[in-house]
């Protein structure tokens, strides 16, 4: 005797992958995520490669992830994929000192994010 299973979050024609705690604000996060939704899964994936942002690299995975959970898990075209949603939230924060002239100190954050992409099929009558 076990719990039943949950129920599923996302529709049949969906899949999803997440990456928390990522090492950048999620300011920064959001700039690369803005780019890349409602795109096909294609032209995402060579926007990701070619940005010169650091953090595109860790989104480009994280997107590879959710192809392929779509195409694995719930046998979903991969040429019909688009980016439905890329989330971004707010993680914890490390406070550190650094110390200044004349025995002043600054407060120094380092700010971590997460972010979840959720990938969709398209239907056959939008193409």
């Amino acid at each position: 005797m076990g719990k039943p299973a949950a129920e599923r979050r996302l529709a049949e024609t969906e899949a999803a992958a997440s990456m928390r705690g990522m090492r950048t604000s999620p300011r920064k996060l959001n700039l690369v995520a803005q780019t890349i939704r409602g795109k096909t899964a294609s032209a995402a994936l060579a926007e990701l490669t070619f940005s010169r942002r650091r953090i595109a690299r860790d989104v480009r995975k994280v997107l590879q992830a959710a192809i392929a959970n779509a195409e694995n898990n719930h046998q979903l075209d991969v040429d019909r994929l688009f980016v439905k949603e890329a989330t971004v939230g707010r993680a914890f924060v490390l406070k550190r000192f650094h110390t200044r002239g004349r025995g002043r100190s600054a407060r120094v954050e380092k700010m971590f994010a997460h972010l979840t992409v959720i990938v969709r099929e398209s239907d056959e009558e939008t193409e």
